[in-house]
């Protein structure tokens, strides 16, 4: 907030003692009805010369006004017995002063918060509604500011149609008739600047609404929140300056993210580790940077993508309801602390990407539900504001000051806190209008179908916003339908979104992956059709925690068979699906061959490393990650057909595939082999375009992890012997239920 003048300085006392405040008005204050306590509290002249002070201190035992520059302290009168106090004061300018208050613990001097005028930066509140902008954080929340010489608070929120509002918390033992707040009309926000107030304070906003209910909200622009189930608002300064990342944060803006690796740990921190020994509790931020991002970059992931850490009330919920978007959850430490965790991934050479959640929001009552006794956030009719699904709201995309609203929180992530990127949750909930609705449960557009174009604006016009502002960042679309240009650009008439999500490559491949080695010549298809649109957008491969709960089973539980085939099976898989174009996601606990299905409550079950089975696994994705990022061919042409080819794709009586990976390097070819039956073959042949040694790079059969060690001794030459269409072949041996990964290097 920017400095402004202070009030003019106090005139003399006076001896008067009728008062010209209105008892309506006294009457409206007490009860914490007024709408425009301004007109009421702080400094008035009621006659030439002649000024009343008032205040509303609820419970104190008497009040003077302390005149600035000297002057005679003046008793103010009770006028009401439940707190309204005045005073008469003489002189040419308005008086500048201080209260003190005589509390029965001792007295205390402030200044009284409506003797200022109108707050700095108030003719900017407008900006709040300009989609794109920062306006939001920096204007809306609570935030340190200065006036005159005076330190403080000022508070400000957007309620245009409530009836009254009032700033509460410790510092007025949450009595919402101490600070109300003034309503600047044009722009719909209440504020106000409470002095002597610091970082730290608890607070929340006690609004009447427009319904005549009283309610106490959280702050939706609050930067900290206090750890659930308390649901208090916490004033915190951002942690915009004395960042260490600089290097990172230039090097991620060069180049194109398309041509580059990624390799994504999905992880929920509230249950990759917890720390038994102290009742289970999280670790936090600190603790995970000193744990969990060394163990991701031991194991090679380029990123992780962090479960929504957006401040949100039900554990249960894993954070996809959250009610602060402003503020990382208090369960894991301070807004400092996360930003300590983001710069120590960012040192160690990795990305995070924040899961985010712009679909719903939760009907919590100290949320956005219904905030100014209106459908403020939401759309008022169920059919287009209330997700009965989830039993949540909806926002209202057709309004600017809601797209503002969550413009500038995806700004607000990727600016204040340096993240790389955001997983966009729910897409095609916030796409389709009669998304998991029944015909007459919903409400079609104006052309009468069933797209939402309010949504698909607010979605482009994000992807915009950020794209344009954050260089080198990635958004990511969880989307499950057949939309098509989710990632091409909005000039194309796409949406704008960086990667999407493949869930029909997931949903198809683990149906196979799932069947017997006997059946699955009769599902071949569902390994290759994903070549045929895999390069219709830019893919991001998931495994995600959506796989492995309600009854999914874990990872490994999917796979069939005894136990040595059920670790083949899963190595083979993994196998697969890193030499296949595409991003790679995997969800925590895939790494380690988690045997249970993932339940939030619980820490990963690591004891299972003891295994060496489950350490095999682990060793494979380390591997894995390690040749994806180190062989260009496997990562810089991800997202275009030129950079694949089908060797072998109509082999399915054996279930064995194999394709060719090439980047811009067209000497430093990779194959990959996939043989999903347990039967190893002898002297396979795979026609390869270039002679040369191959090398075998993975072979996820390898002793290593676990496997039966069947193999092409670490590589092998060409034959001057035509297959599959090409000059040159290699003789292989395809070890049972195993992929390989071969690069050519001479």
């Amino acid at each position: 907030m920017a400095q402004t003048t202070a009030p003019a300085r106090a005139g003399t006392p006076s001896p008067k003692a009728s008062f010209a405040v209105s008892t309506s008005d006294v009457a409206a204050i007490v009860e914490a009805r007024h709408g425009d306590p301004f007109a009421v509290l702080g400094p008035h002249e009621t006659a030439p010369g002649h000024w009343e002070v008032r205040a509303m201190v609820p419970g104190a035992p008497s009040i003077s006004v302390l005149p600035e520059g000297g002057g005679a302290p003046v008793a103010m009168a009770r006028v009401h017995p439940d707190g309204f106090f005045v005073a008469r004061m003489e002189g040419a300018d308005r008086p500048w002063y201080r209260l003190r208050i005589d509390w029965p613990a001792g007295p205390q001097e402030t200044r009284d918060p409506y003797a200022y005028g109108p707050t700095p930066g108030f003719e900017e509140m407008g900006r709040v509604r300009d989609v794109g902008s920062d306006a939001v954080q920096r204007l809306l929340g609570a935030h340190p500011a200065r006036i005159g010489e005076d330190d403080g608070l000022h508070f400000a929120v957007w309620a245009p149609n409530a009836r009254r509002v009032s700033v509460i918390g410790d510092f007025n033992t949450w009595d919402g008739r101490r600070h109300p707040m003034r309503l600047l009309y044009d722009q719909g926000i209440w504020e106000l600047f409470v002095p002597n107030l610091a970082p730290g304070e608890r607070y929340k906003f006690e609004v009447i609404g427009a319904d005549g209910n009283r309610v106490e909200k959280a702050d939706p622009v609050a930067f900290y929140a206090e750890k659930p189930p308390a649901q208090s608002s916490i004033a915190a300064t951002l942690p915009d300056t004395g960042w260490s990342d600089a290097d990172w944060m230039t090097s991620r803006a060069e180049g194109d993210p398309r041509r580059k690796p990624m390799a994504v740990y999905e992880c929920h921190l509230g249950s990759w580790a917890r720390v038994p020994e102290e009742g289970d509790r999280f670790l936090t931020y600190r603790e995970l940077s000193d744990r969990l991002i060394p163990y991701v970059k031991e194991l090679g992931f380029t990123h992780i993508e962090l479960l929504p850490i957006t401040e949100f009330p039900f554990d249960g919920s894993w954070g996809y309801q959250p009610v602060s978007l402003f503020a990382p959850t208090s369960r894991f430490g301070s807004p400092d602390d996360f930003k300590g965790f983001v710069e120590a991934a960012h040192a160690a050479g990795i990305g995070i990407i924040l899961d985010w959640v712009p679909g719903h929001f939760p009907n919590d009552a100290h949320g956005l539900g219904l905030f100014d006794g209106t459908h403020l956030y939401e759309h008022a009719d169920p059919r287009q504001g209330y997700h009965q699904d989830w039993g949540t709201y909806i926002y209202n995309y057709g309004r600017q000051e809601v797209q503002a609203f969550l413009v500038a929180n995806a700004r607000f992530w990727l600016e204040t806190y340096h993240l790389d990127g955001l997983r966009v949750d729910a897409v095609a909930s916030m796409l389709y209008l009669d998304y998991s609705r029944k015909q007459g449960e919903w409400v079609p557009n104006r052309y009468g179908g069933n797209e939402n174009l309010e949504a698909i604006d607010f979605l482009r016009r994000m992807n915009e916003t950020v794209y344009a502002a954050d260089p080198g960042v990635v958004t990511i679309a969880e989307e499950s339908t057949s939309w098509p240009g989710v990632s091409h650009p909005t000039y194309k008439g796409g949406l704008g979104f960086g990667f999407k999500w493949n869930m029909g490559w997931m949903h198809d491949t683990l149906q196979f992956i799932s069947k017997e080695p006997v059946h699955r010549r009769y599902h071949h298809h569902s390994l290759t059709f994903g070549l045929v649109y895999a390069f219709s957008e830019n893919f991001v491969l998931p495994l995600s925690h959506d796989e492995v709960v309600h009854g999914k089973g874990s990872m490994l539980g999917k796979m069939p068979g005894d136990r040595w085939q059920q670790f083949a099976n899963l190595r083979a898989y993994y196998g697969f699906m890193w030499g296949h174009p595409g991003k790679k996601l995997l969800f925590m606990g895939g790494e380690i061959a988690q045997e249970r299905e993932w339940n939030h409550d619980r820490s990963l079950d690591w004891h299972l490393l003891q295994d060496p089975h489950h350490a095999g696994v682990k060793a494979l994705i380390g591997d894995l990650n390690h040749a994806v990022t180190s062989l260009p061919a496997l990562y810089e042409r991800d997202c275009d057909p030129t950079g694949f080819d089908w060797l072998v794709a109509d082999d399915a009586e054996n279930s064995v595939l194999a394709w060719l990976r090439r980047g811009d390097d067209p000497e430093r070819l990779v194959i990959v082999v996939s043989n999903f039956t347990p039967v190893p073959r002898e002297g396979y042949r795979v026609g390869v375009p270039l002679p040369g040694f191959y090398r075998e790079v993975i072979n996820t059969d390898s002793e290593r992890y676990g496997g039966s060690n069947v193999g092409n001794g670490g590589g092998l030459s060409t034959e001057p012997q035509e297959a599959h269409g090409r000059p040159h072949s290699l003789s292989l041996t395809l070890p049972p239920l195993a992929t390989l990964i071969l690069e050519r290097v001479a």
